[in-house]
């Protein structure tokens, strides 16, 4: 594989109006309050899709900011890529429903699901497929619309989820810079601890699997925070060794936001408290494969992220899986 430098040329977001308090929640769900909501999460409110969007319309939101941020025409797009676990539809894949939308009609799309961190792996694809073919510009988006498969009996999972879409242009940049290493991951001894149960090929929909409530989003909360301390550490400290650099040159990490509480311990666990930790969970719950995308555009947005500056993207979610991601920023809106 090619040695040249490849990184973001430009990022982008896109969350649905509604804005959703944790008393409205709350009031959905059994014992539950505001109170413990934001004592148990960090979270304050979250966004939830209008009733005529789907999966796909937040992604074209998503990757026409970005698109507009790279400062690159849609017809430049040679690959797109849509990482979510909330497709609009079993098939067709949610990626050719984007391209359509968007107008990318010279990308090559496709879809993938590895749960939230498929925004890493989403990166490492285009990173191959920039190698392999010099001058490509590869839009990977990932989005997720959970609202529409909670369920409101399960306090400690209804409350953490929102709706939402993040994207980024990958292609090539001045050397030094970009993305400096990634590191994905997958333990499928774990793969209970996140799971919608119905659907699929193992358990096909019925009218028992409605009634049982086999379609809603589950999580076994205490498994998960388990396998986030057991994992996440490590792999980010194997991360950084691989391109020889520590802990204390980071200057912004940007993890799934899965739940406050867990990032303020996650980031002193891997011995980040030194960098910036972009945190939009406040505002914006989890949302799902979108949280890593999001929270870096919103410091990319900000202005405060300079050329040069060192990110470490975190992601983990359902497989388990968790991908990481080491860049050397270089600046955006570079896209010819």
């Amino acid at each position: 594989m090619s040695t040249r430098a490849i990184g973001l040329l430009g990022t982008g977001s896109y969350l649905p109006e509604r804005v959703v308090t944790n008393e409205e929640v709350a009031a959905m769900t059994p014992d539950a309050t505001a109170e413990w909501i934001l004592r148990k999460t960090a979270i304050s409110t979250r966004r939830w899709a209008a009733e005529d969007e789907a999966t796909s319309d937040l992604a074209a939101g998503a990757a026409r900011a970005a698109l507009e941020h790279a400062g690159l025409p849609v017809d430049r797009v040679d690959y797109l890529i849509v990482s979510t676990s909330t497709g609009d539809f079993p098939q067709p894949p949610t990626a050719g429903l984007v391209q359509q939308l968007i107008g990318a009609r010279n990308a090559a799309c496709l879809d993938i699901n590895t749960v939230c961190a498929g925004f890493v792996y989403g990166l490492e694809l285009a990173r191959g497929l920039v190698a392999t073919h010099p001058g490509a510009r590869v839009l990977v988006v990932a989005a997720d619309l959970y609202s529409r498969i909670l369920d409101f009996d399960d306090r400690r999972t209804c409350v953490l989820l929102g709706d939402g879409a993040g994207a980024a242009v990958v292609g090539e940049v001045p050397e030094g810079r970009g993305i400096l290493d990634i590191d994905l991951g997958t333990n499928g001894e774990h793969q209970d601890l996140i799971k919608v149960n119905a659907g699929g090929s193992r358990v096909p929909t019925s009218a028992r699997t409605l009634a049982d409530g086999g379609h809603f989003f589950t999580m076994q909360g205490r498994g998960v925070r388990d396998f986030v301390f057991d994992n996440v550490p490590p792999a980010i400290d194997k991360l950084l060794t691989s391109v020889s650099l520590g802990a204390d040159q980071v200057d912004f990490f940007v993890p799934h936001q899965a739940n406050g509480v867990l990032l303020d311990e996650l980031v002193v666990r891997c011995g980040l408290t030194r960098a910036h930790t972009a945190k939009t969970v406040e505002q914006y719950g989890n949302v799902g494969s979108a949280s890593v995308p999001v929270a870096l555009d919103h410091i990319v947005k900000s202005g405060r992220v300079r050329p040069d500056d060192l990110l470490v993207l975190s992601a983990f979610g359902g497989g388990m899986s968790t991908g990481h991601c080491v860049i050397r920023w270089s600046g955006a809106g570079g896209a010819r």
